[in-house]
C-alpha cells in the first residue's frame, strides 16, 4: 500500500531498537525507528548514501561526525554519505523517527 501511517507501523521492543520498514525501492528506503528510553544505535557510516532523520515523538541525542546534539519532535538531521553517526533516546519516554536513505545501501 503506498500509503501508511508512521504510528500505525512502529514498533517497540525492551531489548533493543525496532525497526519497521515503511517503503523499499531499489534506490531508496524509508524506516520507522522506535527506541525505549536509554536505547541507542552503535556509530556505523554509509559510504556513498546519504541519511535523514525526523523525531516523530519524544527525543534524540543525534551523533554525526564530531557533532552531537539532543533535539526534540519535528527536528529533522542530515548524515552526510560517509560520515559516523548514531542515534539513541536520552529521554523518560518512547523516541519515533522516521528515517530515510538514499541511495540505498
Amino acid at each position: 500500500m503506498p500509503i501508511k501511517t508512521i504510528a500505525g507501523e512502529a514498533r517497540f521492543s525492551r531489548e533493543k531498537m525496532a525497526k519497521a520498514s515503511l517503503f523499499e525501492t531499489p534506490r531508496f528506503f524509508c524506516d520507522v525507528y522506535g527506541l525505549e528510553p536509554g536505547q541507542a544505535q552503535k556509530p556505523h557510516a554509509h559510504e556513498g548514501a546519504d541519511k535523514v532523520y525526523v523525531v516523530i515523538q519524544g527525543s534524540a541525542r543525534v551523533r554525526i561526525g564530531s557533532e552531537d546534539a539532543v533535539v526534540g519532535e519535528g527536528a529533522v538531521a542530515h548524515v552526510p554519505a560517509g560520515a559516523e553517526h548514531s542515534v539513541e533516546n536520552p529521554g523518560a519516554g518512547r523516541t519515533t523517527l522516521l528515517v530515510f536513505m538514499a541511495p540505498r545501501p
